[in-house]
């Protein structure tokens, strides 16, 4: 046991604390000082790698969206139905909930409303991560039409923002209901609409 955490550098665990406190709990009401407590990493140590708590959330940002996309991308690349990619992304953008209980249903949703005041950089990358989601879409749907998997008169544009809207209206929804059956039942309804 000691030689696994002995792996993990403390900037690591520094960020994977943080993140999950900023994700469940929340950004404003987490302090540094329980980071440390956390973490069991120094405050100096801590400040050595993150020079502010701002800092350390563009890292988690920066994180997320990373993994995210990187997952993302893999399944654009495979070899499949338009169907099963759309099945896919939406697996991928929501099934992070079903092990982590997000303040706000979905780490980005919750990560942008904790920081409205505070950090317009976050903001940003948020902003842009929701902007790519938005073309990934357009481009499945569009490439569903150029194989004659989708209705050629499927307005993509429009498309593509109710997909994306629903699936974080339904990932907040899910936990403020706590009715985790919504998300299941938005990728069911979508599979029928766009056949």
């Amino acid at each position: 046991m000691k030689n696994k955490k002995s792996s993990i550098s403390n900037k690591d665990i520094v960020l994977q604390t943080a993140s999950t406190l900023f994700l469940t709990k929340g950004y404003q009401v987490t302090s540094m000082d329980e980071i440390v407590a956390i973490s069991k990493v120094s405050k100096t140590n801590i400040y050595y790698h993150y020079k502010s708590k701002e800092e350390l959330l563009l890292a988690i940002v920066d994180q997320l969206i990373s993994r995210y996309e990187e997952r993302i991308s893999r399944t654009l690349m495979q070899d499949m139905s338009i169907h099963a990619k759309m099945e896919r992304l939406f697996t991928i953008l929501t099934e992070d909930n079903e092990q982590i209980d997000y303040v706000g249903g979905c780490p980005f949703l919750t990560l942008y409303t904790q920081t409205s005041h505070s950090s317009s950089e976050a903001r940003a990358k948020i902003k842009g991560f929701f902007d790519k989601q938005l073309q990934v879409v357009e481009k499945l749907l569009e490439e569903g039409i150029e194989k004659n998997e989708l209705s050629r008169n499927l307005p993509v544009h429009e498309t593509a923002a109710l997909i994306v809207t629903s699936i974080e209206g339904a990932l907040f929804l899910t936990k403020a209901t706590n009715n985790p059956m919504l998300v299941q039942n938005l990728i069911q309804a979508f599979a029928s609409m766009l056949k």
